[in-house]
């Protein structure tokens, strides 16, 4: 499960506020979810909105956030992927 947190607290109790936490998290998630499909693992991302019930669930503070659960492993040896096509730079972009 991946969380942020949007600030923390100092020892001295202030509030410590944290910028572009959800792009920092995001960066980072998709790097992470690069690195897994490189070592030959599969990963599917689950996002449903809200997923606060898992701060209960886990006992998580609540200046944690769950942004989505990551789920990874071994793909079953007969899975297929779909054939999903791209458009071209061409459509997509325009080059000066």
């Amino acid at each position: 499960m991946v969380f942020d947190q949007a600030h923390g607290v100092s020892a001295d109790g202030r509030t410590i506020k944290y910028y572009h936490v959800r792009k920092s998290v995001g960066i980072a998630t998709g790097s992470l979810i690069a690195a897994v499909h490189n070592a030959g693992l599969v990963s599917l991302t689950y996002t449903a909105s809200p997923l606060a019930f898992l701060n209960d669930i886990l006992g998580c503070l609540s200046i944690e956030g769950p942004l989505l659960i990551l789920a990874m492993g071994y793909p079953a040896a007969d899975a297929q992927v779909p054939a999903i096509t791209r458009k071209p730079l061409e459509e997509i972009a325009t080059l000066l």
